[in-house]
């Protein structure tokens, strides 16, 4: 019986389709969490950029202003 019928066919490939969406789903899934991990993580180097660059803003004020930035004369 190599012959099946078209709804016979039909059938096993919803069933193929339904397994496929079902592994979409989880790996949309996966890669959902993966965006939101990347997301917190360049959240968190914004952060201490913006940390570091508050250091150096106040490190640059406490130079005095008329500083000679060339190295002393022997």
């Amino acid at each position: 019986m190599a012959d099946t019928s078209p709804i016979h066919q039909i059938a096993e490939r919803v069933e193929r389709l339904l397994l496929r969406h079902e592994e979409l789903q989880r790996t949309n899934t996966l890669l959902l969490q993966q965006v939101q991990s990347l997301q917190a993580e360049r959240d968190l180097m914004k952060s201490r950029l913006q940390a570091a660059r508050s250091r150096i803003d106040a490190l640059l004020e406490r130079l005095p202003a008329n500083a000679d930035t060339s190295p002393p004369q022997p």
